[in-house]
């Protein structure tokens, strides 16, 4: 799984204040977050739980 801000549609938005993504990693901007298939279930029930913000990167779809 590859997590980029560039390609979300939700970048700029107020979600991404709470975006697990900004929340647990403190990237340079435009630099993607890669995590494994391990690692993106845990973020997926943290979310579920309400221990953290859910996930909310979209990938944009090209047009």
């Amino acid at each position: 799984m590859e997590i980029s801000c560039d390609d979300c549609v939700m970048q700029d938005t107020p979600a991404c204040e709470d975006c697990v993504v900004t929340f647990i990693c403190g990237r340079e901007p435009g630099e993607a977050v890669v995590i494994d298939v391990a690692e993106a279930r845990a973020v997926r029930l943290l979310g579920e739980a309400g221990l953290v913000p859910p996930l909310r990167q979209r990938t944009r779809v090209a047009l």
